[in-house]
């Protein structure tokens, strides 16, 4: 079944009538995606690859009880589209947006935490149940059914990873793209939290990066509280101190968040380290 959606999971698109929505709608109806209506302000009655569009959250999640909601909505408005969301009633909430304002982002954060919705992201690729859902821009054929989970601040990592993965006979799980900015959603922790618990979930590959702490909250729990082998790839161990590298929240400050510091945080956990991502599939092999 996959932790947090599966085949049972029915989605809102917000921002269905747009160009990057309306096209990963059609993607994610021709995986299997129970994508059961779209909003889009004052084009309600519209339909989008035969998907209903209504005006607002409430009126689509109200006409078709949909309990997840995918946001392709610009920068300036993706956080209110975050909120109208948790206010609408999902349980899961999936923002595709790059760039939003952190001020706005911190506000939106917070207003899903106290609603006890899950968010994913913003600046991520979606999530996946191989087989059963995909909500988000990944590009399903890569992607096999199987037992590794996979957790991953990179979309493009994620993608190459994967694929690997794939093509050694080595199926997934979910596939989880938690995003690169500086503030998001759901952590790494929560993933392991949930993969933990998971019957179908025999191994996890965690692709971190700089900057941040949430890498190092990880170790932590793997060390205390998580059973099942781990294989990490850390990117951009490369990266000057206070240079930004790719994501808004891949940046090391002060010393602070540097991949040596993860890495060896990870090693003391237990998890197997690569040094780069074509390694990994061989790595996780080794646990089977």
């Amino acid at each position: 079944m996959g932790i947090f959606v599966n085949k049972e999971t029915q989605v809102i698109v917000q921002g269905i009538t747009g160009r990057d929505g309306s096209f990963h709608t059609k993607k994610m109806l021709e995986y299997g995606t129970k994508v059961v209506g779209g909003v889009t302000p004052f084009k309600g009655g519209m339909n989008v690859e035969g998907v209903p569009v209504f005006n607002t959250m409430s009126e689509a999640v109200s006409r078709t009880g949909a309990d997840t909601s995918i946001i392709y909505i610009p920068p300036a408005f993706a956080a209110g589209s975050i909120i109208e969301a948790a206010e609408a009633g999902v349980r899961n909430i999936v923002c595709i947006t790059e760039g939003i304002p952190v001020a706005d982002m911190m506000m939106a954060a917070h207003f899903v935490r106290t609603r006890g919705v899950r968010l994913f992201g913003p600046n991520c690729p979606g999530i996946i149940t191989p087989g059963e859902t995909k909500i988000g821009i990944m590009p399903g054929h890569i992607f096999k059914k199987g037992a590794v989970g996979v957790i991953s601040r990179s979309g493009t990592l994620t993608y190459e990873v994967v694929h690997t993965l794939s093509a050694a006979g080595l199926g997934q799980s979910t596939v989880i793209g938690i995003g690169g900015d500086p503030v998001i959603g759901t952590k790494f922790t929560d993933c392991l939290e949930a993969f933990e618990k998971d019957p179908a979930t025999e191994a996890v590959v965690l692709i971190g990066e700089i900057g941040g702490s949430d890498e190092e909250m990880a170790a932590a729990f793997i060390k205390e509280h998580f059973s099942k082998p781990v294989t990490v790839f850390i990117a951009g161990k490369t990266a000057p101190d206070g240079k930004r590298m790719g994501h808004a929240g891949a940046i090391i400050q002060g010393g602070k968040g540097t991949a040596e510091s993860k890495i060896s945080l990870f090693r003391e956990a237990g998890a197997a380290v690569v040094d780069l991502p074509v390694d990994i599939a061989e790595a996780v092999k080794a646990f089977f």
